[in-house]
């Protein structure tokens, strides 16, 4: 139990230090579980479209608040974001040309 409490505790802390990256965290979780459900069902095209979308989100918000407040590790965090964004917009145009 203290195992439990100890990541809650963490969580918590993290989300009350840093609400921003905490809800990009957040999302990109979400981005990963749905689009890994998504590759396990391939049908399920509801999961893929939410997957990319929630990681769009989540690379724009990076790209903004690494704009307005930079962090030591600008560089780095802005390449990642925008290579997120460039291979999710990507998979969207695929996506819809599919149709």
């Amino acid at each position: 139990m203290r195992f439990w409490s100890f990541w809650f505790n963490s969580f918590v802390l993290s989300s009350q230090y840093n609400p921003p990256r905490f809800v990009e965290l957040l999302m990109l979780l979400l981005a990963i579980a749905m689009l890994a459900i998504a590759s396990i069902l391939p049908a399920d095209r509801p999961y893929l479209i939410l997957g990319l979308s929630l990681v769009v989100g989540a690379s724009i918000s990076i790209l903004v608040r690494e704009a307005i407040a930079p962090s030591p590790q600008t560089r780095i965090t802005q390449l990642t974001a925008s290579l997120l964004l460039i291979i999710s917009l990507y998979q969207f145009g695929e996506l819809f040309y599919q149709q």
